[in-house]
């Protein structure tokens, strides 16, 4: 890396990093890992920052996760709508709807975090810390 390197805040929210140094992982592991999807390490491995800043507070998480289903439901309820109309009948909705909310729960687990942690936190990025390995 180079000495005037600043990570872009978009780029870390996607790729889950931390927001204080915005280069150490926030989950242990992949997304794909369907047994170990949720294992969120305690601290950054690249600065130290403890994630869950105080206790329960990840609980909000899950007003951000109910928001962003809301949205999965709708954008794929529109979708429907707009494709096949009324004709699609309820299970034509159902079916979708459910398959895919199943599929992205542990995209819309890690990312209700990762929300909650940027957006809803003192945490702030310190550049000085970007650099550090």
């Amino acid at each position: 890396m180079c000495d005037n390197y600043e990570p872009s805040k978009t780029l870390s929210i996607l790729k889950c990093k931390c927001p204080q140094c915005q280069s150490g992982k926030m989950f242990t592991h992949s997304a794909t890992n369907i047994g170990k999807f949720t294992e969120m390490a305690a601290n950054c491995p690249v600065c130290g920052l403890q994630f869950e800043i105080e206790p329960g507070f990840f609980w909000g998480a899950m007003y951000v996760s109910y928001a962003f289903t809301v949205g999965i439901m709708l954008l794929i309820g529109g979708i429907i709508l707009a494709i096949w109309g009324m004709s699609a009948g309820f299970w034509g909705y159902i079916i979708p709807i459910v398959s895919i909310l199943l599929v992205s729960a542990p995209i819309t687990y890690r990312f209700s975090r990762v929300f909650m942690i940027y957006f809803f936190s003192p945490i702030r990025f310190k550049p000085e810390l970007a650099n550090k390995k």
